[in-house]
């Protein structure tokens, strides 16, 4: 039993119990309950007679509803993700590694659209207000009408915002907030829930755009209770690796736009700048392509991005072989290996096979299929593929290699940037530059290996 005041919560779903068990009965999470203080015992609210009396009104599919004004704060990347805007009453959610930019990024916004005549308040829980001003200085900030504050009461917080009207609110971090209804400590999931709903609530009653930052696990996920991403109406990941100045915001989930969009930056001395053509950033188009290396044409959200695969074939020095990959699914790729010896004759078994995504960027399409198997057949032919060729495809078990989704798409951005040919699935009308096409992947591998290109229309 838990101790007079407390009850056991979960850090997955949220639900609370009066005593600890080993698995969550709510989601089925292992090891996720903790105990912590609350104010009263659950269900000691009980529904008044005018909650109970209210009448619900319902409406039809085919009425028509006007579309969502936008507020578009001027960092084109960002506006792109949120799906052409921020829209007003909307709650966002934005996490992030430690150190990725995720404040410099909100800064940023803010000062944009307050700079468009927009209301904006900044609300530190981490920083004092000087540091704030400080780093709003170093990225030329500091003239936008963005009003600053540095507190983590719920309570003052919620005030100051009925106070003053706002259009958009950055709360810097929702982990900071504390709420005096309860008496769990600030980063608890009794507090993070509290604060979050209160703040959601807010947003809905006043039509206020609030924008929450989230620390992350070690594992990647928003830190606190899963509920919290139920609650807000969009979910951004801002991810970026270290030694790389590219940062990429990715959208999860959004109830007013594409979930599939991201925005590239570029981290800089004067903090963030937006990326326009982030295919020009992620290719090394100076000297001759070395063998190994393949340029995979694909797709993030609603723009074509063209990346460089890279792999190595190299002679294994232990017993086992060893399988390295950054960038890219670990069982994709050994997915591709596997195809690649029972279809195309090619042995890894006594290999070490590493594969690396130029620039940072992590691929998670299947259409990258051909690009992979491309670059490993090239370092182990120590064969170089064409400089100006392009390549991307599915791959199925039997060696099939399938069509993907805006092949068009993919060759136009190829050609704009200067590739002449393409190797991809087979079937494609009236391509934007010269095509091979292979049905199967032994066909590919057969003219990476002898080095044909016979472009076909």
């Amino acid at each position: 039993m838990a101790r007079d005041g407390a009850v056991y919560a979960c850090t997955s779903c949220g639900a609370t119990q009066t005593r600890w068990a080993g698995q969550c009965p709510a989601c089925g999470a292992w090891n996720t309950l903790v105990e912590e203080l609350v104010s009263r015992p659950p269900g000691a609210l009980k529904p008044t007679k005018a909650t109970r009396s209210r009448h619900l009104a319902f409406e039809g599919l085919d009425e028509t509803t006007p579309a969502p004004p936008r507020i578009v704060t001027g960092v084109g990347e960002w506006d792109r993700v949120c799906g052409g805007g921020v829209v007003p009453g909307s709650a966002i959610l934005v996490g992030g590694d430690p150190g990725v930019g995720k404040s410099t990024l909100l800064l940023q916004v803010a000062a944009e659209a307050a700079r468009r005549g927009q209301r904006c308040a900044y609300i530190s829980g981490e920083e004092a207000i000087e540091q704030v001003r400080g780093r709003a200085q170093r990225m030329g900030l500091a003239d936008a009408p963005v009003k600053l504050a540095a507190e983590t009461s719920l309570r003052a917080i919620l005030d100051g915002l009925k106070a003053e009207p706002f259009d958009l609110v950055v709360i810097d971090s929702i982990q900071t907030m504390w709420s005096d209804n309860h008496e769990a400590a600030p980063g608890s999931v009794t507090q993070v829930r509290a604060a979050a709903g209160e703040l959601v609530r807010l947003a809905k009653k006043r039509g206020l755009s609030v924008i929450l930052v989230g620390h992350v696990t070690k594992e990647g996920a928003i830190a606190g209770p899963r509920v919290v991403e139920h609650m807000v109406d969009a979910v951004f990941a801002f991810e970026g690796e270290r030694g790389y100045p590219f940062r990429i915001l990715r959208g999860a989930k959004n109830r007013f736009g594409a979930t599939d969009e991201i925005g590239v930056f570029e981290m800089g001395d004067a903090g963030l700048s937006e990326v326009k053509n982030p295919s020009a950033l992620f290719l090394n188009t100076s000297g001759e392509r070395a063998a190994g290396a393949a340029v995979f044409a694909g797709i993030e959200g609603s723009r074509p991005v063209l990346v460089e695969i890279q792999a190595l074939v190299a002679p294994s020095a232990y017993g086992t072989p060893r399988r390295a990959v950054v960038g890219w699914d670990s069982g994709r790729l050994a997915m591709i290996l596997a195809v690649l010896e029972a279809r195309c004759g090619l042995g890894f078994g006594d290999k070490d096979v590493y594969l690396n995504v130029a620039g940072g960027l992590r691929i998670s399409e299947p259409a990258a299929d051909l690009a992979a198997a491309a670059a490993l057949a090239s370092s182990a032919f120590d064969v170089a593929l064409p400089q100006d060729c392009v390549v991307f495809g599915e791959i199925s078990l039997s060696g099939e290699v399938r069509p993907v989704s805006r092949m068009d798409g993919r060759l136009k951005e190829a050609a704009k940037l200067g590739f002449r040919r393409a190797l991809g699935p087979a079937d494609l009308e009236n391509p934007a530059l010269p095509y091979t096409g292979a049905s199967r992947l032994g066909d590919a591998i057969q003219r990476i290996h002898d080095a044909n290109w016979d472009e076909r229309r």
